[in-house]
């Protein structure tokens, strides 16, 4: 059977749902979401905070701030049974959530974009960047090379962290159980 993989993002479509900003250390600093988002297991020592931004209907899975995974412990427990090696669940205590929230950490970085397939385009000198030169400054209609993948079931792309990509496995069970917050995009 075809191996299939999918971005996985919040449904911001949901109805009088709630929006999560970006987590907080104990003193009440912003925490830089994108540690977490690099494709790499992270060390964190204190345990975190989400201030909701926006009051409304708790999701199982949402997305913080720009774009960090923050999942409900029964779809963190779905993540840690199918794909144990891909990810790192950290606990985070969600402002007014008695439940308890993991931020998701995909902890594989695959090279596996599929630059003929996808919609590319690289800095160049004119843009005024010289350290992002032949680097992704957009990726569209994102297609992935599954032969690279090998047996990833979560993970990030190499040179374009910010989509979570699943397999469809993945994608099966957290439709299966109804998490409430996923929207997938086939890649």
């Amino acid at each position: 059977m075809r191996q299939r993989f999918f971005k996985l993002a919040d449904d911001v479509y949901v109805p009088h749902r709630w929006h999560l900003n970006t987590p907080t250390d104990n003193q009440g600093q912003k925490v830089d979401a994108a540690v977490f988002m690099r494709g790499a297991p992270v060390q964190i020592q204190e345990r975190l905070r989400i201030p909701v931004e926006i009051m409304g209907k708790a999701l199982d899975f949402t997305q913080a701030g720009i774009g960090l995974p923050v999942a409900h412990v029964r779809v963190a427990s779905l993540f840690a049974e199918l794909a144990p090696d891909d990810v790192q669940l950290i606990p985070v205590d969600v402002e007014g959530q008695a439940d308890q929230y993991l931020i998701l950490v995909a902890v594989r970085l695959i090279r596996c974009i599929d630059e003929k397939a996808s919609r590319i385009r690289l800095w160049t000198h004119e843009d005024g960047a010289p350290h992002m030169v032949g680097r992704y400054a957009s990726v569209r209609d994102m297609r992935i090379d599954k032969a690279r993948v090998g047996r990833a079931k979560v993970f990030r792309c190499d040179g374009w962290i910010g989509p979570l990509i699943v397999s469809g496995e993945i994608k099966d069970a957290l439709e299966h159980m109804g998490a409430t917050g996923t929207r997938f995009e086939e890649v």
